[in-house]
C-alpha cells in the first residue's frame, strides 16, 4: 500500500485528508498535538478501511519536531509517497497589538516546519521518481490581508515556495501542489480569534466549504499536477480580482472588510 503522512491530522482539513486517503487504501502517519484525537481517528480508519495507521504526537512549532517526525518514519522503515503539510494556524488582530510569541510560533509552524518536512522527505521521492507533496496554503496567500498580516504572509510563502518547487521537480516524476482553500469548516476561526468577527454585522457571512469538498478537489486535481489549486468557484473568482484591480485599491477595501469592530 502507498503511505501518506498528514500533519495537523486531528481535525478539519487534516482529518478529512486522513479519511479520504484511508478510503483510497493509503497507510497513514498522522501527526498532531492531540493524542486523544489522533488515537480516536487511528482506530476509526483502521476499523473502517483496514489500513495501517501510525500516530506521532508532536508540536511542530518546536524547532526539532520536523526532524523527529522524519526519524520516526525512518525507524519504522516506511517510505512516504504523499506528504500533506496541513498543520497551521492564524491570528486575527492589528499587527501592533499581536502577541509576538504567537506570531513567531505561526511562522515556525506555517513556514519553517513545512519547509523542513518537505526538504526531509523530498529526496527519496526524487530518487524513486515518484511521490507527491500537498502544501496547504490558502486564498489568503494570494491576497494581502490586513489584521491577518502574518498569516497571509506565511501562506504567500507556501504558494511561492510550492510553485517554485513544482517547476524544479516536475520532470522527476514528483508532484507538488499548493492547495488554496477559502473559508472551510474547521476551528481556524476560533484559534485565530475571528469567531466573533461577524457578530452584529449587517454583512452576509461568507459561505463555508466542507473540509471534505476541499480535500476531494485537491486529490482529484493532484493527478493533473497543477501547481496551485484554488478550491470552489467563488474562491477562484475572488483570487482573480487582483489581476484587474490595483493592489492599493484592493488592499484598502479588504482592510475595511476585515477591520475589527471597536
Amino acid at each position: 500500500m502507498p503511505i501518506a503522512l498528514v500533519t495537523g491530522a486531528s481535525m478539519g482539513i487534516g482529518a478529512a485528508f486522513a479519511r479520504a486517503l484511508a478510503a483510497r487504501k493509503y497507510d497513514l502517519v498522522l501527526v498532531a498535538r492531540s493524542q486523544d484525537k489522533l488515537d480516536a481517528l487511528c482506530h476509526e480508519l483502521m476499523t473502517d478501511h483496514g489500513v495501517t495507521v501510525k500516530v506521532w504526537v508532536a508540536d511542530l512549532t518546536v524547532a526539532t519536531a520536523a526532524q523527529d517526525v522524519f526519524n520516526a518514519v525512518n525507524s519504522w522503515d516506511w517510505q512516504v509517497d504523499l506528504l500533506v503539510n496541513n498543520a497551521g494556524f492564524g491570528d486575527y488582530a492589528p499587527f501592533v497589538s499581536c502577541d509576538r510569541a504567537k506570531q513567531v510560533s505561526m511562522i515556525q509552524l506555517n513556514v519553517l516546519a513545512l519547509t523542513e518536512l518537505t526538504h526531509l522527505f523530498l529526496p527519496s521521492m526524487i530518487d524513486r521518481k515518484s511521490g507527491s507533496i500537498i502544501n496547504v496554503a490558502s486564498i489568503a496567500g494570494l491576497q494581502s490581508l490586513p489584521y491577518l498580516s502574518v498569516y497571509a504572509a506565511t501562506k504567500a510563502f507556501v504558494v511561492s515556495f510550492s510553485e517554485s518547487l513544482w517547476a524544479e521537480v516536475k520532470s522527476s516524476g514528483v508532484k507538488v501542489q499548493a492547495l488554496c482553500p477559502g473559508s472551510t469548516e474547521s476551528n481556524f476561526a476560533v484559534v485565530a480569534g475571528m469567531d466573533t468577527m461577524m457578530e452584529g454585522s449587517t454583512k452576509e457571512a461568507p459561505k463555508i466549504a466542507t473540509a471534505e469538498s476541499v480535500v476531494q478537489e485537491s486529490l482529484d486535481t493532484l493527478e493533473r499536477n497543477e501547481p496551485i489549486v484554488v478550491t470552489g468557484i467563488g474562491n477562484k473568482f475572488v483570487s482573480a480580482i487582483g489581476r484587474f484591480v490595483p493592489r492599493k485599491t484592493l488592499v484598502g477595501w479588504v482592510e475595511q472588510v476585515f477591520r475589527p469592530k471597536q
